[in-house]
């Protein structure tokens, strides 16, 4: 039997400001870092508002960025998912299988031989064990984010990070205890579940309850205004969380740029590699090519 693929539907250009969003993520990042060690104080009262070391201030960040997504996710809808099931066992594959590993494994090669020399030698074992952590906990907002921006599933997206998240509550002491050498460590349960409760729960209920009021008072109409109304406060909230997060360590930064620098050269290796490995392994092209159909129209909008 012939299938026949449906053409794609039309997907709004990119604006000026998203087609340039690397831009304003470097110039941010820059601006956090210069504001953090020129005016420290007020970086250090709003690092002081944490609970169970989640801090507030970035959370509710989180939430102004990924309510956009949120908001379109359709429960009614959520079993459609399951067509995308080569996705959902290649990003699990990726992330618990793959990242991890490869991580513990480019922090060999980088941090305790290539980079040694350049490093303080009682740090190396942190600087490995903080690699790899990094890399067992897969990201939650960002993925809201860049689906958003991506004209992406969303109730794809929320599934992926929902199986994630449950995932991580049983797998990631195992899994960094192995990796490190370690037969127990300690796992901050209450951060872990705050987290998911402050960054998926709380969220996603209250994105639900305004579709329903948004749906019920004005239709798709008015669903959709209320979207293009938070696309630019989901991008601010972003760049928002950039500043803040790089203003807390802002000081640190600049008293070792170097070994900050060297730090990160593992990470972008991997971010790159699990990239390339999802794209090409993907097995789903609806998903995979989501993005790029929605750059490309962005930069046929620019020329």
């Amino acid at each position: 039997m012939e299938h026949v693929i449906a053409p794609p539907r039309p997907r709004a250009a990119l604006g000026l400001f998203e087609r340039y969003l690397s831009l304003w993520v470097v110039l941010c990042i820059v601006a956090g870092i210069a504001l953090g060690s020129w005016t420290p104080a007020p970086f250090h009262a709003l690092g002081a508002l944490s609970v169970a070391n989640v801090n507030i201030p970035v959370a509710v960040l989180i939430w102004l960025m990924i309510v956009p997504m949120l908001l379109r996710v359709d429960f009614g809808a959520i079993g459609t998912v399951a067509k995308h099931w080569r996705g959902i066992i290649v990003t699990l594959g990726i992330n618990w299988l793959v990242k991890p590993f490869s991580m513990a494994l480019l922090g060999w090669i980088f941090i305790r031989w290539l980079f040694a020399p350049y490093l303080p030698a009682g740090q190396i074992d942190s600087y490995i064990a903080g690699l790899i952590l990094l890399a067992a906990a897969p990201c939650t907002a960002m993925v809201f984010v860049w689906s958003n921006l991506s004209d992406g599933d969303p109730n794809f997206t929320l599934s992926q990070v929902a199986l994630n998240d449950a995932i991580m509550i049983i797998a990631f002491a195992p899994i960094v205890g192995l990796l490190l050498g370690l037969s127990a460590i300690s796992v901050p349960w209450g951060t872990l579940f705050l987290s998911v409760a402050l960054y998926i729960l709380v969220p996603v209920i209250a994105a639900q309850l305004w579709r329903r009021a948004l749906l019920t008072q004005g239709g798709d109409a008015a669903l959709a205004r209320a979207l293009r109304a938070l696309q630019p406060v989901s991008l601010v909230a972003l760049l928002a969380t950039l500043v803040l997060l790089f203003g807390f360590q802002g000081e640190e930064i600049l008293r070792q740029p170097i070994v900050i620098l060297l730090l990160a050269v593992p990470i972008v290796i991997q971010v790159y590699f699990n990239a390339g490995l999802a794209g090409g392994r993907g097995g789903d092209q609806p998903v995979r090519l989501s993005v790029g159909r929605r750059l490309g129209n962005g930069r046929r909008r620019a020329r």
